[in-house]
């Protein structure tokens, strides 16, 4: 099967999601996702592979390999710009993830506070207890855990109380509707309110217009509190910073997609 086989070839690839602060356009990280390029199809979407790697049990080593990539990669930058890395279920099912996270991170002699793993509620539905206790572990090491998607399934409040994570990502669906629907805008401003709060950050997904940009600005993100996004409408700034902070050693920076953050209180810049 071909998809068994890439790994093997050497046909995926990290590309990287840049965070910033809205106001002063300061970068914060990186977030590694994964792009097959395929020797006929070209560059093939995670949302097309990643369902049949989890369905014939190929989910671990790659996300195991992305793990060691972005680890690796992570350990050239700056010390205060992160990593953000996605953990699926099916990973956390895996009795060994919390010493392949040691392993990366003792292989590219990255701080553990330098990596984010983002995860989804899913995690919290099925077998709560045990992986509760291996997100404690997680956060034992001195890493970073963000809850992925808040907002889409059950989105239960319930798993704020359960475990104290560091970062709320909403769903990229309310900052694409929130031109034409202006709850949106006040259900993001309310999340980041309770992230807030709570002494988390937040995170916006999928600032792909100029406009959506604006209307954050204007509609849902308080003027006193700044923010970081990784947009394509700013695609020029990220790579000015590339170069001037020599952030990437390779033309890798995600181009189709983009989150903006919004830190509680106590980060203000």
């Amino acid at each position: 099967m071909e998809l068994r086989a890439a790994l093997q070839l050497q046909q995926f690839e990290v590309y990287y999601q840049p965070l910033m602060y809205l106001q002063t356009s300061a970068v914060l990280g990186f977030e590694a996702l994964i792009r097959w390029h395929h020797p006929e199809r070209g560059i093939v979407s995670p949302l097309e592979f990643i369902p049949l790697a989890e369905e014939i049990g190929l989910i671990v080593p790659i996300g195991d390999w992305v793990l060691r990539q972005a680890c690796s990669e992570a350990a050239t930058w700056p010390e205060n710009v992160v990593v953000a890395v996605n953990l699926s279920p099916a990973q956390f099912a895996n009795k060994n993830l919390v010493q392949s996270i040691l392993l990366a991170l003792a292989s590219a002699r990255l701080s553990p506070h330098r990596l984010e793993l983002e995860v989804t509620e899913s995690i919290l539905l099925k077998e709560s207890e045990s992986n509760l206790r291996t997100l404690h572990q997680l956060r034992g090491l001195g890493v970073r855990i963000a809850m992925d998607d808040f907002g889409t399934g059950y989105s239960s409040l319930s798993y704020l109380r359960k475990f104290p994570f560091d970062k709320i990502k909403l769903d990229r669906s309310f900052v694409r509707d929130m031109t034409g629907d202006s709850d949106c805008a006040a259900i993001i401003r309310s999340i980041a309110g309770l992230a807030e709060g709570l002494h988390m950050t937040s995170t916006a997904e999928g600032v792909e217009t100029q406009d959506q940009l604006e209307r954050l600005r204007a509609e849902a993100i308080p003027r006193d509190k700044d923010i970081s996004l990784a947009a394509r409408c700013l695609w020029a700034g990220f790579e000015n910073f590339s170069n001037d902070m020599g952030i990437l050693r390779t033309p890798r920076l995600l181009r189709d997609s983009a989150t903006a953050t919004i830190p509680p209180h106590a980060q203000k810049m």
